[in-house]
């Protein structure tokens, strides 16, 4: 059995639950996609640091980490490996605050 604060009152009848929701408010909806506003103008940052690509370019980076990691053929690699794992996931963790695109 839930106990949500959101569960409807069993002690109450039909007709006052009826009552309860006509004065409850409905939310308000607005359209955030529509036209902007006259004299709107986005940042030219806007268009740069949205999170498909650069969720992709973190991706990638940490998926060549991964086989500089696992590969046994140069050293150096095998060195870097984890300081890329680690700034992919880094990066990810940072680009997917970023607004997604239109």
């Amino acid at each position: 059995m839930s106990n949500s604060p959101f569960d409807p009152d069993e002690s109450l009848t039909e007709a006052q639950l009826d009552r309860e929701r006509a004065r409850t408010p409905k939310p308000v909806l607005e359209d955030t996609r529509g036209k902007p506003s006259e004299g709107y103008r986005a940042h030219p940052a806007a268009r740069i640091f949205v999170r498909g690509p650069w969720e992709m370019a973190a991706s990638i980076l940490i998926a060549v980490g991964v086989v500089m990691l696992m590969q046994p053929f140069v050293m150096w690699l095998y060195t870097y490996s984890f300081i890329t794992i680690l700034a992919g996931t880094v990066m990810f963790l940072v680009v997917s605050h970023f607004p997604e695109g239109e």
